[in-house]
């Protein structure tokens, strides 16, 4: 890990444990994932599937190259460059500050259209709740399923919402944990980290 990240991280744990939901909060029966062979893709959702991904691989980074099923189908590939730029947040439903927030990245999704890619990953929850939290937030934007948080494991982070800025490259642009406030913050970080203007 670069040390301009590490420091990012070291930031974000403290901003983290002072405004964000922590994995550690919810009662272990709620945290408890479906079973390893369910398929998030056959779960009656709004949510849309995850893009095919160019065979491409990703820029060295602290995300975990692993492959998670999204709700509506496909995959998503987090060894392989996403090939635009992309706001990857993560989520869950037992996260109080993501009720505010999942709303606003919706909105991001809706104004990039094409520019920037959006897509969430659902991180240490359960596959009926997940589901019932993005339909009730009116999400369609692509979620991927991360049951045993690896995403969360590779940063080396507990608490939500935390939302990582990815260059094409798949390289980490920024991080920004807790809970972005508006739809002109998330432009802003969108113009100021990946350069490009909603």
């Amino acid at each position: 890990m670069s040390r301009a990240l590490r420091s990012l991280v070291a930031l974000g744990l403290l901003v983290g444990v002072l405004t964000g939901c922590s994995s550690d909060d919810v009662a272990p029966e709620e945290t408890v994932a479906s079973p390893a062979g369910s398929d998030v893709g056959s779960v009656d959702t709004d949510l849309e599937p995850c893009s095919e991904q160019a065979d491409v691989p990703a820029a060295d980074s602290d995300l975990p190259a692993t492959v998670f099923d999204c709700f509506g189908g496909g995959t998503l590939d987090l060894s392989r460059a996403p090939g635009v730029p992309t706001v990857l947040n993560l989520w869950a439903s037992w996260c109080g500050p993501c009720r505010e927030e999942l709303p606003l990245v919706q909105q991001l999704a809706d104004a990039a259209g094409e520019q920037v890619q959006v897509l969430g990953v659902v991180s240490v929850d359960r596959v009926p709740a997940a589901a019932s939290f993005a339909e009730d937030a009116g999400v369609t934007f692509p979620s991927a399923f991360d049951a045993d948080g690896e995403v969360m494991a590779g940063m080396g982070v507990n608490n939500l919402p935390y939302t990582l800025f990815l260059a094409a490259d798949g390289s980490v642009a920024y991080v920004q944990v807790g809970p972005v406030h508006s739809l002109e913050e998330f432009e802003g970080l969108v113009a100021e980290h990946l350069g490009v203007q909603l």
